[in-house]
């Protein structure tokens, strides 16, 4: 009877307590609730993510009702996740236009949201979307989740620590992801934290005293009480003037360190992540995407130190990234073929940015990442770097998308080609307007007018279009990217504002948003400019990396800090190469230097090789009718039929014999040895001519067993290829004499039978073949 009178007397003292520890909880859960709302998480609004404060409190009381009725632990999770899933989207619902009225309604706009996210960003593999309500929903479930887990393993399984530490750890990872003041919420955790701690201690204390009979377990509870404030005082008011008065900052560089593997999956899941003003940055890191959000994180922390070999009146831009891919709300970089460059070696020889030295100059930097970094910066186009580095290319040509080194903090020196001066051979204006339009036809592949989405403009930039082209001093394409880069930087038509998430972006693209708000930042402009220039049919790239930062007064020294990271573009123009153009109207910044106007050229002649292709637009880029007279001749002379089928004999023969010479040259392949990275390469490039190019996330053994599928007859060969290649590539082996020979007679016999692979070529574009994986051979 007496062990009944001790049981009903604790549970007693447990249904007593239980609504300050329920306050308690709930005080937990909404201090989560209230950060979240703080930092501004969804389109640097406070106002969208208010209802998280119900969520939260919704939670916990779902988590301490279960106990209370005797529900166990996964009905009680069961009917909360089920009233999560009714309630959550009707309050994401009442803060997404348009406004409901009713239930259905509300569930309606949150499922439109979402459906509209996962479109965007699964489906079509954008970037980012203009959509939002599935931030909000996200937001609201996990803070309903974390609530109700946190009242839970509380109530029923009388472990609170287990609470605190769940919620506090998904307190500090908002308060160290935001750069807001949130130091009052951690205060208020601390504090609701402790004295429901103390509180559990006094019950357990109680509950020992009943079971001993040690005499009033009320006593205790005073004397714990009052002791246990008096050290949640103390501690909370030391802990904040420390936090004051603090002098060292040991966590100051935690990010510093970061290493690429951790960026890159940062940059995966960018596209999901909600976009936020407050948000803290790892610093500038330039991947395979670009994605172009509502604000511009910037601060002052150095990244880069850069000497030059001589002064400079207008040191260069560093470029990291080259963007070939718009993807509407975004760049990506196609992917590209990783092409190992020995230390000093000439970077881009037999690549298609191959650029004519006559017209550049050579410059010479040293540049000091002051963390690890895989980018190699470039002020302008590479020549040679001191160390072994990775050449980036995408194209059969070989176009460049970055060179960059295993990660290191260790200084480079990077010799790069720039613009000449006028006196040496530079290009001018009116050289660049005498540049012609003869563009290689795989430049107009990789960045011409067909690379564009179809919802690239909308009618506000496409009267901006009409409006470029009117005004523009002729149809020239230099005079055309000159004009579009000044209405650009014209500060009474666009505002430079490094966070626009106030303004709505509902449109696919973001150059419809740009033009219609007329307020962006750099990546913003230069979006802009670049599919202006390809709806223009001048090809364009998307660029970024960085200003040339705080310049000493020898001109020599460049101190470049995170606030310098830029994005600009780069129009290509026969004979010169990519020439780089800055639309941002940011009068603080450093600008490009200045094309001088030079003294006329005369223009070339009109080209019949279409290389503006299908992205000529403009009367004065067509080429001519047919029955059209471009040399301007009186006429010409007409062959009669006999000396006309002589010559076309003559022209056969000729044709037969070359290409038999060509056919044997080609048959014995190289004369001396073969590399395998050079034979997988030129493998995968006849295989990609041909229509069979490699899938981005095909590996080595994959390609090589999907070619095999097709032709069977080369099957060995391609394995002899395949091994060679991971075997020194990846396994860092090196192959002897005979295997060297034996690689060399496959690839020779590769180099013809992969020609069979014209009878098999796809219809419509080539998209490579199949994924399977060839045995390896031990």
């Amino acid at each position: 009877m007496s062990g009944r009178h001790d049981r009903e007397l604790l549970r007693s003292l447990r249904r007593l307590d239980g609504w300050f520890t329920l306050g308690l909880v709930a005080l937990l859960c909404a201090t989560l609730a209230w950060s979240f709302d703080d930092a501004l998480l969804v389109l640097s609004s406070d106002e969208l993510t208010d209802f998280l404060i119900w969520t939260a409190l919704a939670g916990a009381a779902i988590g301490a009702l279960g106990p209370l009725v005797g529900w166990g632990r996964w009905t009680t999770h069961l009917v909360g996740a089920a009233f999560a899933a009714l309630v959550t989207p009707l309050l994401v619902g009442m803060v997404l236009p348009p406004e409901a009225t009713n239930a259905g309604g509300l569930f309606q706009a949150t499922t439109d949201a979402v459906v509209r996210a996962w479109e965007d960003l699964v489906l079509a593999r954008h970037l980012s979307t203009p959509a939002y309500g599935h931030h909000l929903l996200v937001l609201g479930l996990i803070t309903w989740g974390s609530a109700q887990f946190a009242s839970y393993v509380t109530f029923g399984h009388r472990r609170p620590i287990n609470a605190v530490v769940v919620i506090g750890l998904l307190l500090l990872a908002n308060m160290s992801l935001t750069t807001r003041d949130q130091l009052v919420f951690l205060v208020i955790f601390s504090v609701a934290s402790l004295f429901l701690l103390v509180r559990f201690h006094t019950l357990d204390e109680q509950g020992d005293w009943l079971r001993r009979r040690i005499g009033d377990p009320s006593a205790i509870s005073a004397l714990y009480l009052r002791g246990g404030t008096v050290f949640i005082i103390g501690a909370i008011t030391g802990s904040l003037v420390l936090t004051n008065a603090a002098a060292s900052a040991p966590l100051a560089g935690a990010w510093t360190d970061v290493g690429a593997r951790l960026v890159e999956w940062g940059q995966w899941l960018q596209p999901f992540l909600p976009d936020t003003g407050s948000g803290r940055t790892l610093g500038p890191t330039f991947g395979d995407t670009a994605r172009i959000g509502m604000t511009w994180h910037t601060n002052d922390e150095l990244q880069l130190n850069v000497v030059l070999a001589a002064p400079e009146a207008n040191p260069p831009f560093l470029a990291a990234g080259f963007y070939d891919d718009f993807e509407l709300r975004g760049w990506r970089i196609t992917p590209a073929l990783a092409i190992g460059r020995a230390a000093g070696t000439d970077l881009l020889t037999g690549t298609g940015d191959e650029v004519n030295k006559d017209v550049r100059r050579q410059l010479t930097a040293t540049v000091t990442p002051t963390h690890a970094r895989r980018d190699i910066f470039l002020p302008g186009q590479p020549s040679t770097v001191n160390q072994d580095v990775t050449l980036r290319t995408i194209g059969v040509d070989g176009y460049l998308a970055g060179i960059e080194r295993n990660p290191s903090d260790t200084p480079y020196t990077i010799a790069a080609l720039v613009q000449a001066d006028e006196s040496n051979g530079g290009w001018t204006e009116e050289k660049l307007r005498a540049a012609g339009t003869a563009y290689p036809p795989e430049i107009v592949d990789l960045y011409g007018r067909d690379t564009l989405p179809p919802e690239s403009l909308g009618p506000d930039a496409r009267q901006l279009v009409d409006e470029i082209f009117a005004s523009a001093r002729s149809n020239n394409p230099y005079d055309l990217a000159a004009r579009t880069n000044e209405v650009l930087r014209d500060a009474t038509q666009f505002d430079y504002v490094t966070d626009i998430s106030g303004e709505r972006c509902d449109d696919p693209s973001i150059v419809e948003c740009f033009v219609r708000n007329r307020k962006g930042f750099c990546q913003w402009y230069a979006t802009a400019m670049t599919v202006f220039l390809r709806e223009f049919g001048i090809p364009a790239r998307f660029v970024q990396g960085f200003l040339p930062g705080q310049i000493d007064e020898s001109r020599t020294k460049l101190t470049i800090r995170s606030h310098d990271a830029h994005a600009w573009v780069q129009a290509y123009f026969p004979g010169y190469g990519w020439v780089d153009f800055d639309p941002t109207g940011n009068p603080d910044q450093a600008r490009l230097a200045p094309i001088p106007s030079g003294e006329p050229v005369a223009s070339p002649s009109a080209s019949g090789s279409g290389a503006l292709g299908s992205g000529v637009i403009r009367p004065s880029f067509e080429r001519p009718e047919p029955g059209d007279n471009p040399s301007g001749a009186a006429g010409s002379r007409n062959l009669n039929a006999g000396s006309a089928g002589l010559l076309i004999a003559v022209a056969v023969m000729l044709a037969v014999i070359v290409g038999a010479i060509g056919a044997i040259a080609w048959r014995r392949g190289p004369r001396g040895p073969v590399s395998p990275d050079d034979a997988y390469r030129s493998v995968s490039r006849i295989a990609a001519r041909l229509g069979f190019a490699p899938r981005p996330t095909q590996t080595v053994y994959e390609f090589a067993g999907a070619l095999a599928d097709e032709l069977p007859m080369v099957r060995p060969e391609l394995e002899t290829v395949a091994q060679a290649k991971v075997e020194v590539a990846y396994g860092g082996r090196t192959l002897g004499d005979d295997r060297i020979a034996g690689l060399r007679e496959a690839y020779r016999r590769l180099r013809v039978q992969l020609f069979r692979l014209v009878l098999r070529r796809r219809r419509g574009r080539p998209r490579g073949p199949r994924p399977r994986r060839l045995s390896r051979r031990r």
